[in-house]
């Protein structure tokens, strides 16, 4: 305050003592302009490097993961040299293929390395059947097994095709030229009527159900790249990924579809299975039928009825005039007819579809009229009666109640007590899929004591799992405790209650997991259906009460250490029958009940802790599932 009063009251003859006075205020202000005149560059150029964020630390890698990457990489590693000295020649492939699938990101080359391996294991396991030859096995259990294509070979392939082509392609060409030299040997008589769609090389088959698997994978492009060469046939494969195709790019497979209807009108040796083949994509996805030549059929069905796909009309008329055409070429005389379906099956063939034709071309129904009336006149091709399931099945729209009515009338009929035992089945199963509890009374009218214990359990199995579907679980629990379900349906059942009170009611979930354990416990013999039951136990505690669930995983491995042929690739349990229109397959599972899907949640909870337990199985392929399963969660955090 005394400088401020000496600056403004200071006199002409003060000046320069004032202007001293007040310099250093001067000094301060210029250079605070020249700071703020200085680049931004300049400033920052001279600033000391930050301390890391948190955020950069982050970034850094764990020791610790590190690690156990390394740790599960070694495993791989290990386990692979061991399966080359396994005894079960069905194992030792498996495991080779997982092991390099499991490895492919982090060692392309070593995975490489176990493919090929894998592959050459696997084409001694296919070379002795290891697979489908065991002294119960039926024969024709064998033949169907040899015709699907899915054997070990298959398997490695599945593995190989997600990750490098060029490998696949090279070991398809293998059994493509294998399968050449095989045909030149075996030559065909020239009268051969085996091109029904079903008989296609091993190659082939192989290739198209490889393309299948992709699909189902998701990979769909890499899965079209793999079935492009063969769809320009018609074969249930082709066929089946076409419908499969749909569901994910519909109009790539209709576009497809188009070109194979066109291939096959220009093609001389189209025949009535051909037609029936076709028919397949555009009406009855999933079902594939053809006829041999003295009315005998073969059929595809599939596990739960499929809609009609919604073709576009100019696709579905392109499919009407094809087949028209093909089913209206001049019938050659019965002794050089040489058509797969011969005159029988192509009047089966006739029979079945014409109410499509009759419902979306009236035209060209009236043209194929005539020769139906023609084929008909030989007693011999009344083989199969108008109202049977497979000519009505997915051509003809019934409702509920007709299709009951039907069989009340063919249950009028009846001959004797088996027929009668056989149409009982097919209501009480027709009632059960409608959720109708009084298919349970007709499959207790049933006269054969083993055929009506069997029709009753799927029909209590089709209720339970109708209302799980629902989230019913009070009814779900109802049926579970009263229907007469074998221990293994009802242990299953018990899980799936669980599983739907789990947040609602955590107590009373526990003490249905714990029903379910031991009616695990109480399934006889020493197969795999105790172990795979209480894996899925296990995995519905591991969330709420990991203790529990090392316990009963504790159980699990003394169950399998003690199995007779205990397959570690099961991932659900099927339960087939026959009924008047084919086998009927009721599935209970899936992932949540295997090892590979249980020891990435133990691994997870207790890395060392889940590879000891891995180590006390004795089994070889259940050891490797789960030393594999551990690794590929460390590998892919999961």
């Amino acid at each position: 305050m005394i400088v401020d009063q000496e600056v403004v009251g200071s006199s002409p003859t003060s000046r320069p003592t004032n202007l001293m006075k007040i310099t250093p205020c001067l000094l301060v202000t210029a250079l605070l302009l020249c700071w703020i005149a200085v680049p931004v560059s300049a400033q920052t150029a001279d600033k000391k490097p930050q301390p890391k964020t948190e955020d950069t630390k982050s970034t850094d890698p764990d020791p610790a993961e590190v690690q156990r990457r390394a740790f599960a990489i070694s495993m791989i590693t290990s386990l692979a040299d061991e399966a080359r000295s396994y005894n079960d020649l069905a194992v030792r492939p498996r495991v080779l293929a997982r092991a390099a699938d499991t490895l492919w990101n982090s060692d392309r080359d070593a995975a490489l390395v176990l493919f090929r391996r894998a592959w050459e294991a696997a084409e001694k396991g296919d070379a002795q059947e290891v697979t489908i030859k065991t002294k119960d096995t039926p024969p024709m259990v064998i033949g169907l097994r040899r015709i699907s294509g899915r054997d070990l070979r298959f398997e490695v392939l599945s593995l190989i095709a997600r990750h490098d082509k060029a490998l696949a392609d090279e070991l398809l060409g293998k059994l493509e030229e294998a399968s050449k030299r095989e045909s030149e040997t075996t030559k065909p008589d020239s009268g051969s009527r085996s091109n029904d769609g079903w008989f296609t090389s091993e190659a082939e088959t192989k290739r198209l159900q490889l393309a299948r698997k992709l699909l189902e994978d998701g990979q769909v492009e890499r899965a079209l790249q793999f079935a492009e060469p063969l769809l320009n046939q018609v074969s249930s494969n082709s066929i089946a990924f076409l419908s499969a195709l749909r569901t994910k790019r519909q109009q790539v497979a209709d576009d497809r579809y188009a070109v194979m209807l066109t291939r096959a009108e220009l093609d001389p040796s189209s025949d009535a299975n051909t037609v029936s083949g076709l028919s397949s994509y555009a009406f009855t996805p999933g079902m594939y039928v053809t006829f041999s030549t003295v009315g005998g059929a073969r059929w595809t069905q599939p596990e739960e009825t499929v809609a009609p796909p919604d073709l576009s009309p100019a696709l579905r008329n392109k499919f009407l005039r094809v087949a028209g055409s093909i089913l209206l070429r001049p019938l050659p005389p019965p002794d050089q007819d040489f058509t797969s379906s011969g005159r029988t099956g192509k009047y089966m063939v006739l029979k079945r579809l014409l109410p499509i034709f009759e419902q979306y071309a009236p035209d060209i129904a009236s043209g194929l009229r005539p020769q139906l009336t023609l084929l008909s006149n030989d007693p011999a091709n009344k083989v199969l009666p108008e109202d049977h399931p497979l000519m009505n099945q997915g051509v003809r729209q019934e409702t509920p109640g007709e299709r009951l009515d039907k069989l009340q009338d063919r249950l009028d009929r009846a001959r004797n007590t088996r027929e009668r035992d056989t149409i009982l089945s097919d209501m009480a199963l027709t009632l059960a899929d409608q959720g109708n509890a009084q298919a349970q009374d007709l499959a207790d009218k049933i006269d054969d004591a083993a055929r009506r214990i069997q029709v009753r359990q799927h029909v209590d199995l089709t209720l339970v799992q109708l209302t799980i579907r629902k989230k019913d679980a009070r009814e779900a629990a109802r049926l579970a405790r009263t229907g007469q379900l074998s221990h293994t349906q009802r242990s299953w059942a018990y899980i799936q209650v669980a599983r739907l009170l789990m947040d609602s009611q955590r107590q009373q979930a526990f003490e249905f997991l714990e029903q379910a354990a031991d009616e695990a416990r109480r399934v006889e013999g020493d197969g795999p259906e105790r172990s795979f039951l209480l894996t899925g136990v296990a995995r519905q505690f591991i969330a709420t009460d990991t203790a529990r669930a090392w316990e009963i995983m504790g159980e699990v491995v003394k169950f399998v250490n003690v199995a007779q042929g205990y397959n570690v690739e099961l991932a659900r349990l099927s339960f087939a029958m026959f009924t008047g229109a084919g086998f009927r397959h009721a599935n209970i599972g899936g992932e949540e009940f295997g090892l590979s899907g249980m020891f990435p949640l133990l691994a997870k909870n207790d890395f060392h802790r889940s590879v000891d337990l891995a180590k006390s199985f004795k089994n070889e392929a259940a050891r490797a599932t789960a030393t594999l399963a551990i690794a590929r969660s460390v590998l892919e955090n999961k």
